[in-house]
């Protein structure tokens, strides 16, 4: 497609949150095109072919009790999700040991047990206390908005153990380091998902399925169905208020539109011109609001041996650079499949490496955790999310210190014809999946309200 075009609303990105939001717009009568600037539906949603018919999950995949939306939305289009796989002993190495376990927590120190539960209920009470619409009025706001994540655990934990706990939490959820997360920003994520051990738990928890063929066919079906009205390799370089409408311009398309709804993260809405400029607090709300930094490594054998040695596939490292693992097999237990996270400032060593020494030490943190088996692989993949063109980094955007308060009310309220998407503006599952979609059906709300 080139040329100009002139339909109702104007959608930038091929995310859940720009697909749900075209669909629903789309089924209330209203013409709509969807611009994505990559060659391919789904950002932060990608799933790759392997051999035997496996697919690799590069991209988002879980899914977890409460996340009715995007589970809704999968039922819709005739996708079927499965359990995780989560029978055996999970592995913890701590301080060069590897400890195996059954449970939620491993046979350490009672003293760093201890330290930890205290810690983790009242990071769970003071959650209770941040309003999810808006944590800038929670009562403590300020206070908590004003330390990193870092300072209040060093404070209120008495152990190194207990300290490295919310280290790995950290970098497993966000995918950063704990000095460079507001405080604030932790307890609304907790509140806004129920629960820091639901964020963390698979079995009850946010990684308790995945999707049979991968997550990205839920953003494929949904394109499909919207047939023609995407447009890929079409990045937004400029939206415009003309004439009581907007001009929305990509690489080889104008669009004429009464509305637009900008489906991407903040960070990347730096990179489109707006005309007139967006109003000051909205503008630096962008500047301030990054990513982490955390690639996907996944390894293929024959067959899940660990399951032989008694293992889930579920292991959590202190040493690195694989910092948690998960069983991914098919549903049918073949190929065997090891997903593993490098997460925070692993990632970002990494990163400065060639693609040969990266897939090296990633395979040398499976055979620490399940043994020499792990070495060779029939077919391995990863995906550094920084290295993205147009995602720069995963899982999503954070606030340090400082951000909720100053810029949290500017981060859904539109600005004139503009409305805004993605999961970073859920106030419900922010981060994942069911956030995306939750904020698409919102941004389709606002904008069917407003064209009346």
């Amino acid at each position: 497609m080139a040329g100009t075009l002139d339909v109702d609303v104007a959608v930038v990105g091929a995310g859940l949150a720009g697909l749900t939001a075209a669909r629903d717009l789309e089924a209330a009568g209203r013409s709509v095109v969807v611009l994505e600037a990559r060659d391919r539906v789904g950002g932060r949603v990608l799933s790759e072919p392997g051999p035997d018919g496996a697919v690799f999950e590069l991209g988002a995949q879980f899914l977890g009790p409460g996340q009715h939306r995007i589970a809704a939305l999968a039922r819709s289009l005739d996708i079927e999700s499965f359990p995780t796989h989560s029978a055996g002993l999970n592995v913890f190495e701590y301080g060069g040991r590897l400890h195996r376990f059954r449970g939620l927590a491993p046979r350490v120190s009672p003293a760093v047990l201890l330290d930890t539960a205290r810690a983790q209920a009242r990071i769970e009470r003071m959650a209770r206390r941040v309003p999810v619409e808006a944590p800038w009025e929670a009562r403590r706001a300020g206070e908590w908005d004003g330390q990193s994540f870092r300072t209040w655990v060093e404070r209120n934990t008495l152990t190194a153990g207990a300290r490295a706990f919310f280290e790995l939490a950290v970098q497993a959820v966000f995918s950063v380091e704990p000095e460079e997360l507001s405080l604030l920003h932790i307890l609304f994520y907790a509140h806004s998902a129920g629960g820091l051990a639901t964020l963390l738990d698979t079995e009850g928890g946010a990684q308790e399925e995945h999707f049979d063929g991968g997550a990205a066919l839920v953003a494929a079906r949904l394109a499909d169905r919207l047939r023609e009205r995407v447009v890929l390799e079409a990045p937004v370089r400029r939206v415009a208020a003309r004439d009581g409408g907007v001009i929305v311009s990509a690489d080889g398309l104008e669009v004429s539109a009464g509305r637009v709804v900008v489906a991407v993260p903040p960070a990347l809405c730096e990179r489109i011109a707006f005309d007139p400029p967006l109003p000051g607090r909205r503008a630096q709300l962008h500047q301030r609001m990054a990513h982490g930094a955390v690639a996907k490594c996944v390894a293929l054998y024959h067959e899940p041996f660990w399951r032989e040695d008694g293992l889930s596939g579920q292991a959590a490292s202190d040493l690195g650079p694989v910092g948690a693992t998960f069983d991914v097999s098919p549903r049918s237990g073949r190929p065997g499949m090891i997903l593993g996270f490098v997460e925070g400032r692993h990632a970002r060593e990494l990163e400065l490496l060639p693609p040969e020494e990266r897939r090296r030490l990633a395979l040398d943190s499976f055979v620490r955790l399940f043994g020499e088996r792990a070495r060779r692989p029939e077919a391995y993949a990863d995906r550094f999310w920084a290295e993205e063109e147009w995602s720069r980094g995963c899982y999503g955007g954070f606030f340090a210190p400082g951000g909720w308060t100053a810029y949290g009310p500017a981060l859904r309220e539109p600005v004139g014809r503009v409305h805004w998407a993605g999961t970073e503006t859920s106030p419900v599952w922010m981060g994942y999946m069911d956030g995306a979609v939750r904020s698409g059906e919102r941004a389709a709300r606002e904008v069917l309200r407003a064209l009346g």
